[in-house]
């Protein structure tokens, strides 16, 4: 996976390098400018079992910016935002591998830079008694629980 490119930022950034579970380092750039979720859409996306995108809706592919051709094939966590703790996708994993459903709140990284806020649901695809990958169904959350999620997370570092 790449690392995010100037170009592709809409306004002013920070820099900051993620290493994520697996050692992938990525240099991402962050804005503080935030897409609102639309009403009545829900975002959709299948990966495999190592949380490989199979799968995404059209939602997806305009909420995140990146084109379908850039999301499939690539690591969920390319939506990584660098606000959201370890703990959380700690949590989400933990809980898919026993194969049970997780939810929570995400912040996303779109590819400009900018944000967008999520309420995630993640099952475990099972077949034959084994986990074959994941569905994740993303609503809008309410801004009431946004805003408790903006307080807690800083604290889980």
């Amino acid at each position: 996976m790449q690392d995010m490119k100037p170009e592709d930022i809409v306004g002013t950034y920070r820099e900051h390098t993620l290493t994520y579970f697996d050692g992938t380092r990525r240099k991402v750039l962050v804005t503080d400018i935030e897409s609102p979720y639309p009403d009545g859409r829900l975002i959709v996306s299948r990966t495999d079992p190592a949380g490989i995108i199979t799968h995404v809706n059209q939602s997806f592919v305009e909420m995140s910016g990146y084109s379908r051709d850039e999301l499939i094939g690539t690591p969920h966590f390319i939506l990584r935002h660098p606000d959201m703790p370890p703990a959380a996708f700690k949590d989400l994993w933990d809980t898919v591998r026993r194969g049970e459903k997780w939810q929570g709140y995400v912040k996303n990284l779109r590819k400009d830079g900018g944000f967008y806020w999520v309420k995630a649901t993640v099952i475990p695809n099972i077949r034959n008694d084994r986990v074959i990958g994941y569905t994740s169904v993303r609503r809008k959350p309410s801004r009431q629980r946004i805003a408790e999620c903006m307080r807690l997370y800083p604290t889980l570092f």
